[in-house]
């Protein structure tokens, strides 16, 4: 009979990426960021555990959308109190706040559970191409599309 090995927490390996946002598709660049996040691409994948790395994003500026979703894209937030939602279109959202846009792409393909909020902590977006990590030395991470 085989056994199942469940890594232990000091086994896990973490390293730091970095990734470049810069003319990408919002949605591939998320599901590739999320794999990365939960520990999809590592040999020692546990789905009930954090095996994932720490992702650095810049330039999320600098994101794309496909189609018409610039304009018809909507974000939408509750204060809770009646009469409180607040909508607002991509481009909007791009002009005062385009790291909150690559945030919940990433975080709405996370669990939905103390798991996913534990791996969205690793997650860093910066505006521009600057970042505080470079004392981490993140590696540049590229993603392949297929055409």
């Amino acid at each position: 009979m085989n056994k199942t090995i469940t890594p232990s927490i000091d086994s896990i390996n973490r390293k730091w990426y970095l990734v470049d946002a810069e003319n990408q598709i919002l949605g591939r660049l998320a599901t590739e960021v999320a794999s990365v996040l939960r520990g999809k691409n590592k040999p020692n994948f546990t789905p009930h555990l954090d095996t994932g790395d720490f992702v650095v994003i810049v330039n999320a500026d600098k994101i794309q959308v496909t189609g018409r979703k610039s304009t018809q894209k909507l974000y939408r937030r509750h204060s809770g109190r009646p009469g409180g939602m607040k909508v607002e279109t991509f481009n909007s959202l791009q002009e005062r706040i385009p790291e909150r846009i690559l945030e919940k792409a990433i975080k709405g393909m996370l669990p939905h559970n103390a798991l996913g909020r534990q791996l969205f902590r690793k997650l860093k977006v910066y505006k521009g191409p600057d970042h505080p990590h470079a004392a981490q030395n993140p590696q540049t991470l590229k993603f392949t599309t297929k055409d």
